[in-house]
């Protein structure tokens, strides 16, 4: 298979690739940015192979480095900007990034995350797209530049995940992976040659990240917005074209809290992941005629797994549809009773980085083990009840409570500690922590502790001071026990 960029530079060079306000990228122009990249990569030492980290927030940069990475050999680490340091330096060092890349609005946290890891070179891409940048200079070490030549099978990019004990986890994601996906998704949506998919997303998510390698795939137009603005979502949609954006809830309420305007029939598709739509959101969304599609996904699996099309989306309400073409489904249990969600198909991860036996646990009999709980309804539509056993999903973002719960357990005073999420109305679920305290403890201080280790949608919005947590017989703490009496207080 030819490399995807290389393929839509040949045959669409002066389509748009990827539009920011009111600049805009051609496939033509991506192409030989992403070239120039790759050659500075090369130059800067970068092997076959090589782990290449990208610290960016969505920007045409962003995009031009994801294609770029590959394009020299290299393996696409994206790291989430909403990390702190000490976390950020763990992903630098178990996937033994080489090269750390990042963008002007991260250029601090960068250098602080290279000298904590220990990650000696570091490579500003804010000039990619300069005019001196366009065109590699003489004296490069030259990638492979002719286009049938280019790497286009093999692990495209590593992309770090919790579960819910234990440290993260780097999902191997191949070439093979992403087009699966593409594939898979343009068989339920269909691709039209104008269709404009708005990511809002930050796109080292792997949300985000696949619509940027969808829309090359299909030759279609990524328009980036460097964050989530529902006025700007907006008017994207009603006013300059776009025809397909992916959100969470939260995003979506927004969008339709904004005004009470509708939404032109050219918005093909709003696909809605993180969590179940409630009705009311479903009707609103139908009423100002934006057909909402929600979908379940997760890192391991390349994003969608299931996706519900409006028209049942009242019929079945909560449940994320069906499998996606190549994927199948099955729920551990008796039919109809709730078990841990198993997927099939290309989509699925070859593994985690160097755990061997992580990836033995996750895939096993050829099936991923996703440990979230769902269930099938008679007609094969997924519930999904819990993500991830005790996983909290907070405007979007996954917080474990493993890793919080450690964290705090490293604070003086504290002796012991349960994470769990709460509901929310506007974020779908806060972080809240029940501690058992000891001599010395200062929660004011706590606070500010957590906020230097923790990214600060982590950090606990509700904390509780209690006198014992409850245990099962085993010694495990009941967190269901836990979650019903914080909601309680």
């Amino acid at each position: 298979m030819t490399e995807w960029l290389a393929h839509r530079a040949d045959v669409l060079p002066r389509h748009p690739a990827a539009v920011l306000g009111d600049r805009t990228l051609t496939y033509s122009e991506l192409d030989a940015a992403a070239t120039a990249l790759a050659h500075q990569l090369i130059d800067l030492g970068v092997q076959p192979g090589d782990r290449v980290a990208l610290l960016a927030l969505n920007s045409l940069e962003f995009v031009v480095a994801v294609h770029a990475v590959p394009r020299a050999g290299a393996i696409l680490l994206p790291l989430n900007a909403r990390l702190t340091v000490p976390e950020l330096a763990y992903q630098l060092n178990d996937a033994g990034a080489k090269v750390l890349l990042y963008h002007e609005r991260t250029a601090a946290q960068a250098a602080d995350a290279a000298r904590v890891a220990h990650v000696g070179k570091l490579f500003d891409i804010s000039g990619v797209l300069s005019a001196q940048c366009s065109v590699p200079g003489a004296g490069h070490s030259a990638p492979a530049t002719q286009h049938s030549a280019l790497r286009s099978s093999g692990p495209f990019a590593i992309i770090y995940t919790s579960g819910t004990t234990g440290a993260p986890k780097g999902a191997v994601l191949s070439f093979e992976n992403f087009f699966a996906s593409a594939a898979a998704s343009a068989f339920n949506m269909g691709v039209l040659p104008g269709d404009r998919w708005v990511a809002c997303l930050p796109m080292f998510h792997i949300g985000g990240l696949s619509i940027v390698t969808r829309s090359a795939i299909y030759g279609t137009t990524v328009v980036v917005h460097p964050a989530f603005d529902e006025h700007e979502v907006n008017a994207e949609l009603r006013e300059r074209g776009a025809t397909l954006l992916s959100v969470v809830p939260t995003m979506l309420q927004r969008m339709l809290d904004a005004d009470d305007l509708g939404y032109p029939a050219s918005v093909r598709g709003v696909l809605v992941g993180g969590g179940p739509v409630t009705k009311e959101l479903l009707e609103r969304a139908a009423d100002r005629g934006l057909p909402v599609l929600q979908t379940y996904g997760l890192t391991e699996a390349t994003s969608q797994v299931t996706t519900l099309a409006p028209a049942d989306a009242l019929s079945h309400l909560g449940s994320a549809g069906k499998p996606l073409l190549g994927t199948r489904i099955r729920v551990d249990a008796p039919p109809g009773e709730p078990g841990e969600i198993l997927v099939q198909g290309p989509t699925v991860t070859s593994g985690y980085w160097n755990r061997p036996e992580a990836t033995a646990k996750a895939l096993r009999d050829g099936w991923l083990h996703t440990g979230d709980i769902g269930r099938l309804d008679e007609d094969g539509f997924l519930y999904v009840l819990d993500r991830r056993d005790d996983l909290i999903v907070s405007g979007g973002e996954n917080v474990y409570p493993a890793e919080v719960e450690g964290v705090i357990k490293g604070f003086a005073g504290v002796v012991d500690v349960a994470v769990v999420g709460l509901p929310d109305e506007q974020w779908g679920q806060v972080v809240a922590a029940a501690i058992v305290a000891g001599e010395g403890f200062d929660a004011a201080a706590l606070d500010a502790y957590l906020r230097t280790r923790l990214a600060g949608y982590k950090v606990p919005r509700v904390l509780r001071l209690v006198e014992s947590l409850p245990v099962t017989a085993s010694g495990k703490v009941r967190r269901n026990v836990v979650r019903e009496n914080l909601r309680r207080t």
